[in-house]
């Protein structure tokens, strides 16, 4: 019993670890929540207001004259450059994951995996780097200016091609960074699929990809959901690497898939100096509001996640 007590408390250092960080956000973000108001979701503007003047009061808060804040630009640079990455990281780490389950010899599979698995292990920062100096100017000067110009009558593809920092840029070089994640999970989760399986597959007709499509991937559909659920919150929650290619957009949404951006948590990196210099202390208080509010969105998103494995289970429990 004393085991399991032990084993109970170090299984609920995580969650009190989380809840801890969200209290701590909303009790210090808590003025700012008081004085930015629903607004603060909605509105375009992050203005620290004129810092060599005398402050005013707004809503029994001292702030600095002009001031304003709203991060719908950030909700939206974060959310859109999200969904490119995993929309582009799922089919892509899925392959590698088939290619290295089934197409590579046993022998060498666990070099190429380890090849595979460094992209993880990589700094963000030398992501940032490598997408400044090489994935930058090759967008901005050759494969841009040929979607702009071939892909025009999609909407979100049409208009200037910008000079490579944005939102497209920003997908990119994050879904480089989170393919590792569903690469090396599902590669697992299909190598140690039942052997009889397969082998029953293959007995009555199918084919290799048949057997693969039809049996293997079906079996490994919670894992593939669960390595993806890791790999938004990796995406969601990147600093360095977004901060160096997403053009650093200040009030700004998207016009198109070249537009500059910013996300929440590469902004918060940006813009902490500057709120430094804010007396009455609003603004830092402002960037743990909009800290709290990413927490909240991968929560939600990672929840919902969680919901559609159970929902799943329960129905193919049903089915079967």
């Amino acid at each position: 019993m004393k085991f399991r007590h032990l084993i109970a408390v170090l299984a609920s250092v995580v969650a009190l670890a989380l809840l801890a960080i969200v209290v701590f956000l909303a009790v210090y973000s808590w003025p700012a929540i008081r004085m930015n108001g629903a607004g603060f979701l909605r509105r375009n503007t992050w203005n620290l207001g004129n810092l060599y003047s005398d402050p005013i009061l707004r809503h029994g808060r001292e702030v600095m004259p002009g001031a304003s804040y709203g991060i719908l630009f950030l909700i939206a640079g974060t959310l859109l450059s999200t969904l490119i990455a995993v929309i582009l990281a799922i089919p892509v780490g899925v392959g590698a994951a088939i290619f290295l389950a089934e197409a590579v010899p046993a022998g060498m599979r666990s070099w190429i995996s380890f090849f595979v698995e460094m992209l993880a292990a990589i700094p963000s920062v030398v992501f940032g780097l490598w997408g400044y100096v090489v994935v930058i100017p090759f967008l901005g000067h050759h494969l841009y200016p040929w979607m702009a110009h071939h892909l025009k009558f999609i909407p979100f593809f049409a208009g200037h091609s910008g000079s490579g920092y944005g939102l497209l840029t920003a997908g990119l070089v994050l879904c480089l960074m989170i393919v590792p994640l569903i690469t090396a999970t599902l590669r697992d989760a299909l190598v140690t699929q039942l052997a009889t399986q397969r082998d029953a597959s293959l007995a009555l007709g199918a084919s290799r990809f048949e057997t693969l499509w039809s049996v293997l991937l079906p079996g490994a559909r919670r894992v593939l959901i669960g390595s993806s659920i890791l790999a938004t919150g990796r995406a969601l929650g990147e600093t360095m690497a977004v901060l160096m290619i997403s053009g650093n957009a200040l009030n700004y949404l998207p016009r198109n898939i070249y537009s500059p951006i910013s996300t929440m948590a590469s902004f918060i990196v940006s813009q902490l100096d500057s709120a430094l210099q804010d007396p009455t202390g609003i603004a830092v208080r402002s960037l743990a509001e909009v800290a709290l509010v990413l927490c909240v969105i991968s929560v939600v998103v990672n929840g919902a996640a969680r919901l559609l494995i159970y929902y799943h289970g329960r129905w193919s429990a049903r089915m079967a």
